[in-house]
């Protein structure tokens, strides 16, 4: 197995409150692994600094092999191609339909042929069950749809991690479960992922569990 991520001996940061304290973290590929906590824990704070929202001040931290501690503002789109990035609220543009949506993405970082750019979206349509709903505005879908939109939108550029913040807060328990259940194939497939949640319920059996509680990351 490739790893992934690393922090060791980090201090997570939101502004100057220290949020985290002594961060040791590893995560390889194909690893599912939770990461619960109360709001306000911690969990966002660390998974914006994964993926360099966040600047990674004190320790050691590698991400697709990109070096988070002093990590330059030209390096970060690049960091950021390499991981899928799944948000509560979708995120997704709202003046174009669902295709367009994911073209939009893939001429943003860097695809040029027409006929790759298909074969790419369809594929990762077919992943999350939605290659019926293409042409469908974001705003005509239901929260879950929209989730899945979004999860395919990550899916785009092979990433080695899918970092999902609390991708289940919006979504009734039905679409949560369906949600939950892509990204847990999706970790079979290779890729990385971290899902943060407060819902218990949620959480695979099969997965490594980290808990966010009283400044600290405990496993």
């Amino acid at each position: 197995m490739e790893l992934i991520v690393s922090l060791s001996d980090a201090k997570i940061f939101q502004n100057e409150k220290l949020i985290l304290n002594n961060v040791n973290l590893q995560i390889y590929s194909g690893e599912l692994i939770f990461l619960t906590g109360k709001v306000g824990s911690g969990k966002t704070s660390l998974i914006k600094t994964l993926y360099a929202d966040l600047p990674l001040k004190h320790g050691n931290g590698k991400v697709a092999d990109f070096p988070l501690k002093n990590i330059s503002q030209k390096q970060i789109p690049l960091l950021r191609r390499k991981l899928g990035i799944v948000f509560q609220d979708f995120q997704l543009l709202n003046d174009r339909n669902i295709f367009e949506n994911l073209i939009f993405v893939l001429q943003a970082t860097g695809w040029k042929k027409q006929i790759e750019m298909k074969n790419r979206i369809y594929q990762v349509l077919t992943q999350v069950q939605l290659l019926d709903k293409q042409h469908q505005m974001s705003y005509e879908l239901s929260g879950g749809e929209q989730q899945r939109a979004a999860i395919a939108r990550a899916l785009l550029n092979f990433p080695k991690v899918i970092l999902a913040d609390e991708p289940t807060g919006n979504l009734d328990p039905e679409s949560s479960e369906r949600i939950v259940q892509i990204l847990t194939e999706v970790a079979q497939t290779g890729s990385a992922v971290l899902i943060a949640t407060h819902n218990y319920s949620l959480i695979k059996k099969e997965a490594k569990i980290l808990r966010c509680e009283n400044g600290y990351l405990l496993s």
